[in-house]
């Protein structure tokens, strides 16, 4: 039998591990989690964004977003309106308060992606990324 730690899903697992101990221990200090940070970051790119386009981009569900986007409304990080004129979607917008905890966050989480950035050498990145796309793509359904 081969040995799993030389497999490509337990190495991406082992470095995705790594990666969120890292984003979680660092974004403990500025009162977030990754699923807290990962929503803020979206809706900083893209105000207004449902529960349902959020849950996407963060990859949890849409009953973990619901939870994740109570907690920031309860914290003024963000706003939702209590009822919409299109269909049942709640747009989700940053507070200032949400804007500042995002940008002091920001700069922790930026800094271990540069170390992550870093541990490829430069030559590599791009087709690096490629081939992490590559194999996202070989799993995804449909």
């Amino acid at each position: 039998m081969d040995d799993v730690t030389e497999r490509f899903g337990y190495r991406l697992k082992r470095a995705a591990a790594a990666l969120r101990g890292a984003m979680d221990k660092a974004l403990r200090e500025h009162d977030l989690t990754v699923p807290q940070y990962a929503c803020l970051e979206l809706l900083d790119q893209q105000p207004g964004l449902s529960n349902a386009d959020l849950a996407r981009g963060t990859f949890v569900t849409r009953q973990s977003m619901n939870v994740v986007l109570r907690g920031l409304q309860a914290d003024g990080l963000i706003t939702r309106p209590a009822t919409t004129d299109h269909g049942r979607a709640l747009p989700a917008s940053l507070t200032d308060a949400g804007r500042e905890r995002l940008d002091r966050a920001r700069a922790a989480v930026y800094a271990i992606d540069q170390r992550l950035t870093e541990a490829v050498p430069a030559s590599r990145r791009a087709q690096f990324l490629a081939d992490l796309d590559r194999m996202a793509d070989a799993v995804s359904p449909g």
